[in-house]
């Protein structure tokens, strides 16, 4: 028998990260990979001949920092491109780059650098004295001139740290270092709204597995562009986007942030075709007429006909997380699929849905947990890094990832979303999708925004409350509002879907790219009055 390792490896024999970046760099030299759009507009470029050659300069300046491979490196920064060149020379070097959350307050920035074991930082001026007062145990801290484009403020500017410059080595000094496909080349950690943070191990073949399959997934060729306004130390931005646009040679269009107000803009100017949708960036530009365009897909969690004739792009649905790397689910872009589906399993994902009490396969139309397998390092990440309790909860003895996410199997293998495990609602026994709720309570008038969670009941456990943000058409009164939103749900749910209370708010509490934090909900829906 064949060890399994040498068959992992085998895959990508001689290949890895600075060799698809190199691969590129000698085929299409002076072909734009980067483009940076500050909010400022003052454009940089970078080929893929610049960027190799900057990647492997930033590699010696961490070599002569006594970085070796195997140490991870902090980069806590926003978008910019200084936070990808530190990230792509980390991995030239054989190090691993942690990317973290720029919202994370001291503790969790304590806990990242300490779990990860980092040797050193690098990070903006806004975020210096926040990393050197919590992340003691660095060895040294690096930091960037501006915060992402805009100067720093002269507070922020005397942080008395080393320059980011100090990292621009001599690349050509830099001795070859063979490929390791299945190596650890970069750590993120997941977005820890119903847990603590856990550390996503992503190796070089995680990597060049996404090169792969994720332009298939979502018909993207060498002359297509990608704008990136998602956080780069989320894995949207960083594979979904970045790794797909690697794996074809494309071209990377880069914002700090998203940005309402030069969308459009910026997506004219660069004829990009490709771009991440999530539901702020769409009801961000709502109001703004949709000018002739190039773009040719947006990529969205699932089939939605109305999206497309509205933005006149092709929505593919793709569902994916940390874990997976890549989309692991895809609806292709020449068969029809059903509004609202998923897509189906991208090749190399075996998918199977699980009744999570009694471990029994779900059949067509029941709702279960998605467990996905494939090769750990390849297909799926590598392990939670030094966490093995939570490896052990996460797979099963025989290769299954329990994803956490409730899916239903519908008509023709087509996958529906249904909601996070955390999330769902056990009501005296029977499970019920918030989603569904959810769905239900926007058919009534005036809603804003709406979110469904579970609160405490001392006889079903639980039942469901609505939480909502009352939008244009809204009743005068807040209890005519909630009336009607009982009424409509008792007319078109079964009764213990029925939401029991209905709380307004202002606004939502939200976590990572501004989901809404239903663990928070929950908490305040707890701390109500009980129910009946």
């Amino acid at each position: 028998m064949l060890d399994s390792n040498y068959v992992d490896a085998f895959q990508f024999a001689g290949q890895d990260i600075p060799w698809l970046l190199g691969h590129w760099a000698k085929h299409k030299p002076d072909h734009p990979f980067l483009i940076w759009e500050p909010k400022s507009g003052e454009e940089k470029r970078w080929t893929y001949a610049d960027f190799n050659a900057q990647v492997a300069d930033i590699a010696a300046g961490l070599a002569a920092k006594g970085v070796v491979m195997g140490d991870k490196v902090l980069i806590h920064a926003e978008n910019s491109p200084e936070m990808v060149l530190a990230w792509y020379g980390c991995v030239k070097l054989g190090a691993i780059a942690v990317t973290t959350n720029t919202r994370s307050v001291g503790a969790e920035i304590t806990y990242f650098a300490e779990h990860t074991g980092c040797v050193g930082a690098i990070t903006q001026p806004k975020f210096a004295r926040a990393v050197s007062e919590n992340a003691k145990s660095l060895g040294w801290i690096v930091v960037m001139d501006d915060n992402s484009g805009e100067a720093a403020t002269d507070e922020e500017r005397a942080h008395g740290f080393e320059s980011f410059d100090v990292l621009r080595g001599d690349g050509a000094s830099l001795p070859e270092r063979p490929a390791e496909p299945m190596a650890p080349a970069g750590i993120m950690f997941t977005s820890g709204t119903t847990s603590r943070p856990k550390a996503v191990v992503h190796t070089h073949a995680n990597a060049l597995w996404a090169s792969r399959m994720g332009p298939i997934n979502i018909d993207m060729a060498s002359e297509d562009t990608y704008l990136v306004y998602l956080p780069f130390f989320h894995v949207n931005a960083q594979s979904w986007s970045i790794y797909t646009t690697l794996g074809v040679g494309g071209t990377v269009v880069l914002q700090p942030k998203f940005s309402a107000s030069r969308f459009w803009e910026v997506v004219l100017k660069h004829d990009v075709t490709h771009i991440s949708l999530i539901p702020f960036v769409f009801k961000a530009i709502a109001a703004q007429p949709i000018p002739e365009h190039k773009l040719k897909v947006g990529v969205f969690g699932l089939v939605m006909p109305d999206l497309e004739n509205w933005l006149k792009l092709r929505i593919l649905a793709s569902w994916g997380m940390t874990e997976t790397v890549i989309h692991a689910t895809r609806n292709d872009y020449i068969q029809t699929y059903p509004n609202g589906s998923m897509g189906k399993p991208t090749p190399g994902y075996e998918f199977a849905i699980v009744d999570s009490d009694t471990g029994k396969p779900c059949m067509e139309g029941e709702i279960g947990e998605l467990w996905i397998r494939g090769r750990r390092g390849v297909q799926l990440f590598l392990e939670y890094y030094d966490n093995e309790e939570a490896m052990e909860k996460a797979f099963t003895e025989d290769g299954w990832f329990k994803t956490g996410d409730m899916v239903m199997l519908g008509e023709e293998g087509n996958f529906f979303y249904k909601d996070r495990d955390k999330d769902a609602l056990k009501v005296g026994g029977e499970n019920v999708s918030a989603r569904e709720v959810e769905d239900c309570v926007r058919e009534v008038g005036g809603i804003g925004d709406i979110a469904v969670v579970g609160q405490q009941h001392d006889m079903l456990d639980m039942v469901p409350v609505a939480f909502v943000i009352r939008g244009m058409g809204a009743p005068e009164s807040e209890d005519e509002h909630a009336a009607a939103i009982i009424v409509h749900c008792k007319e078109n749910l079964a009764d213990f879907k029925v939401p029991r209370a209905v709380y307004f708010r202002d606004e939502f509490p939200t976590a990572t790219l501004d989901k809404v934090a239903k663990n928070k909900l929950r908490e305040i829906a707890d701390e109500m009055p009980a129910l009946s």
